[in-house]
This record gives C-alpha cells, structure tokens and sequence, in this order.
C-alpha cells in the first residue's frame, strides 16, 4: 500500500514544498510564539481552501494537457482584458519570484547556519556570504538536468525530509493534544492577531502554485483516468504540507520567551528546553523548507512566462531554462550580499494581492466550461466551495494591499 502510494506521489507534494517556504515558517513560527495553538484553525482553513484550488488546476492540467497561463490565454477573448491580466500574472509571478527568491535561499542559510556557523567574506564595504552560492548550485544542478521525474524524486525527499524535521520537532515539546485540538476547531481571534490569520491564510494559498500544479500534472499524467490519482496526490500531499505548518506553530507555542523573530531564533530556544538534537531538527527543516521553495519559485516563473508569451518547449527548451536562470541568479546575487530590493518586493505584494482573487475568479470560471473540460466540469459543491474560497481572497488580496500602502 505505501510503495504504491510513494509510486504516484507527484506534483502536489511540490506544491506542498512550495507553499512552506522561509517565509511560511517565520510565519508560523510567530504564530505559535504569539498566540500559542489559537491560530491552528486559520491554519485547517488555509489546508481546505488549497486542497480545493489546487484539485481545480490539477484536474484542468490533466484534461486540457495545458498549462493555466496557457488555457486563460486562449480562453479569453477581449483583447485588452488579456493583456491586462497577461501583464498582472507576469508581474505578480515572474517579477515576484524574482524579488522573493533572496528571501527562500536566505531561509536555507538560515538552516545551515544554525549547524555549521557562518561562512562569510568581506571586501570593502560588502559582506559576501556563501551559503547562498552553495544553495544556488544545489538548485541550479537540479533544474539544469530539466528531467521531471528526477526533479520530482529530489523534492520529495526534501519535503519528507521537512516534514519529518518538523513534526518530531513539535512531538519532543509534547504539546496538550487537548488544547492542540481546540485550537484547531474553536476559531479564536486574540488581540492583534487579525494580520497573522490573514498572513497564514495568504502564505499558504499561493497564485503561483495554481499554474505550478497545472503544468507538473501534464508532465506526470496524459489521461483523463489519471485525474483521481492526482486528486489523491493532491489532498494527501497538502494536508502534509499543513501538518508541517501546524507542527511549526505548536513547537514554537512551548517557548516562553517572547524574544523569538525567527525559525533560528526557536531553534537556539528549543535547544535548552529540549536539547541539541531539537535544534538540528527544527535547522534541518529550515533548509529543506528554503531550498525547495528555491527551486520551485524559478520552475513556476518559468511555466508561466512560457504560457503566456506563447512560447513552446518543456523544461529542456532553452527559453524555459533562460526564465529560471535569471530568477535564480538574482536571488543568489541578492542574499549574497544582503541586499533587499524593497521597491520591487512592494510590487510584487501589490501584484500578487490582486493577482489572487482575479485568478481564483477565472480558474472558477474555466472551470465550468464544457469547451475545455468535458465531463470533468465542476460540480455543484465544487462551485460552492470554489465561490466562498474566492470570497476569502478577495478579502485577503485587499488586505494585503492595504497592508503595503501602510492602511493597515
């Protein structure tokens, strides 16, 4: 049963992989540190409102054969409400990729870092670091041989790796399950914690995974029979990938200290409470969280800058590898020297914050749409739970604007 399940493991534990990045830990992290188990709900919430979008552009990869860039290009056909959200999509992803993608091989430093000690260099007024470099290598071999399923069995072994560093983590704090359980259930909003619901809710249901997820599935699947496997890859794969989540926000919830910013700052705190290896596991999880993200944001920058350009070829054709490339050297060449593009970061969060509830709205769309899925269109409940996860992201995408400009 487990060989066969670990056989049709995919592209949903990439999207997994992708959506627990650096970020999504610090994130968690604070959660836990802030607000104990209360926010574990928000948590649940943002596992529902992915499996049920991440099934959609799953289903629509494998039926169309196409990527989501590529079906809403075709799909479309006012010609200035193409260019408008051609031009959105690859500002939010392929220029956000760019700008976030310091902060992913920074967050594999930061793993590192916490068992080996720094490894830098200085010259003149710069400060070279070279973990990023090595980072940036370990991604760049592993998109550079362009070949699918290799890539895929190397990310799966980090997501498991991830997984299994963080939920041992949180089982040596030996949690109340009572208290872990309530918090997931009961909804609770503490004082101030209206930016962290939104924040845990906005880092786990991501854009870019919807155009990920779409294209992995046509490299991993051809027919219409193969849509419940990756239905069950997808659910099985994301529920993990929140329980990775949670079980970051219930290892920092055993803290007392509130000194606590980031994932290397609980390790260093668990260490005393829980000893070394609490440490090296939570340091392990951290570079596992930040080099797949590493390597997942570039390969997502890249399916969606071939889909709407109109550019054809796989992950061997020389466009696809120019877009990732680029993307990765300028995260390399950003972390190495600490340098963090604000402007253009605030650009993308824009981006993305009206990227999400446009997508969601289109994807819902196509989604019911004979001419493209046949059959497999969505059905009543679908809908339903499509309609109020579309309510959510219109609410969050809002936020996150306003969050940007400081009205928040």
């Amino acid at each position: 049963m487990l060989k066969k399940y670990f056989k049709n493991i995919g592209p949903g534990t990439l999207v997994a992989a992708a959506f627990i990045g650096p970020g999504t830990v610090t994130l968690c992290t604070l959660a836990g540190v802030n607000f104990g188990f209360n926010l574990l709900w928000a948590m649940l919430l943002s596992i529902i409102a992915t499996i049920v979008l991440q099934e959609m552009a799953a289903r629509l990869g494998i039926i169309s054969q196409k990527g989501l860039s590529e079906v809403i290009r075709e799909e479309i056909k006012i010609p200035f409400l193409k260019q408008f959200i051609t031009i959105l999509i690859l500002s939010a992803i392929v220029v956000g990729n760019a700008s976030y993608e310091a902060g992913n091989i920074s967050g594999g430093i930061l793993g590192l870092e916490t068992i080996f000690g720094e490894f830098k260099h200085t010259i003149g007024d710069f400060s070279i670091n070279f973990m990023s470099v090595i980072i940036g290598l370990i991604a760049f071999v592993l998109l550079y041989i362009g070949n699918y399923k290799f890539l895929e069995k190397a990310l799966v072994t980090l997501v498991l790796l991830m997984s299994f560093s963080f939920v041992i983590t949180a089982i040596i704090t030996q949690p109340n399950i009572f208290d872990v359980l309530k918090g997931m259930f009961i909804p609770k909003f503490p004082e101030k914690s209206l930016l962290t619901v939104i924040g845990l809710i906005g880092t786990t249901v991501v854009p870019y995974n919807l155009f990920l997820h779409a294209s992995l599935v046509k490299e991993r699947w051809k027919n219409k029979e193969d849509v419940s496997l990756a239905k069950k890859d997808t659910i099985i794969s994301i529920i993990l990938g929140g329980m990775v989540s949670m079980a970051i926000i219930i290892s920092a919830a055993s803290i007392p200290s509130k000194d606590i910013l980031n994932v290397a700052d609980l390790a260093e705190g668990l260490a005393p409470l829980y000893g070394e290896f609490a440490k090296y596991f939570l340091a392990l999880g951290l570079f596992a969280a930040g080099i797949t993200s590493a390597i997942t944001a570039p390969l997502a920058a890249a399916y969606v800058a071939q889909g709407c350009l109109g550019l054809k070829g796989n992950m061997q054709s020389k466009s696809f590898k120019m877009v990732w490339i680029i993307i990765l050297l300028l995260g390399v060449i950003f972390s190495s020297i600490g340098i963090k593009p604000i402007e253009i970061i605030k650009f993308a969060q824009v981006a993305n914050g009206m990227l999400l509830p446009i997508i969601a709205g289109i994807l819902l769309w196509i989604m019911n749409k004979k001419n493209v899925l046949g059959s497999f269109v969505n059905t009543r409940k679908q809908n339903v739970f499509g309609f109020i996860i579309l309510a959510i992201s219109i609410f969050l995408g809002a936020k996150g604007i306003m969050k940007v400009f400081g009205l928040l």
